[in-house]
């Protein structure tokens, strides 16, 4: 009877190991880009564990970066039932939303995220702020998506990226001099950014 428990006992922790195992295996995956491989495994995760809720983010993050935004709609919606503040499923879910262009639900998934991100000090604040930002370029709110793209900068200032739209954003919003900064700043990150670079010439059209 002993022998049988120990034996058990053993079973059941090589069994752990081996899902911890393929849970960093699915992270490692993600992170240098094997995105489909990445959402095998999750999947495989998830069979075995249903109610794993990593799973489902690195799943998540997985099917945004291969571009299957809808399913990472359904996915984060299910890993929600489990775990329904995770921030990172929120969070994730305003990314698939946004692509898939529900803006206002895209708007208030971010908005969420926010909220609920311990001091704002997230790993995915500054991301949430840029998209806060483009949804506002779409909707033209161009004073809305200044503020937004500021603080997604503050959030990350070496994005030449974000820089730049924030440029646009001000330009469009009729703000001359600080779009001349925020595309000279992007400039700075990178000399050969080419929407900066025009956009700077359009607004130094409008400042002579």
């Amino acid at each position: 009877m002993k022998r049988s428990f120990i034996i058990a006992a053993i079973l059941s922790v090589l069994t752990v190991s081996a899902f911890a195992q393929n849970k960093r295996d699915a992270l490692a995956l993600y992170q240098t880009k094997n995105y489909k491989e990445a959402i095998e495994v999750c999947e495989e995760e998830i069979r075995s564990d249903p109610d794993h809720v990593d799973s489902y983010v690195v799943m998540c993050w997985s099917l945004v970066r291969n571009m299957e935004y809808a399913r990472a709609e359904q996915v984060a919606y299910d890993g929600l039932k489990i775990s329904r503040y995770d921030i990172r499923l929120i969070e994730v879910l305003g990314e698939a939303k946004y692509f898939l262009g529900k803006n206002s639900e895209a708007l208030k998934q971010f908005q969420e995220y926010l909220s609920l991100a311990p001091d704002r000090t997230g790993a995915r604040v500054g991301t949430a702020y840029y998209y806060m930002g483009e949804i506002y370029i779409r909707q033209t709110k161009f004073q809305h998506a200044d503020i937004a793209l500021s603080a997604a900068v503050r959030k990350d200032p070496l994005s030449d990226s974000w820089w730049t739209r924030l440029g646009y954003a001000r330009e469009m919003a009729g703000n001359y001099y600080e779009a001349l900064n925020a595309y000279d700043e992007a400039l700075k990150l990178n000399p050969s950014k080419t929407d900066a670079s025009r956009g700077k010439d359009r607004v130094a059209a409008h400042l002579r």
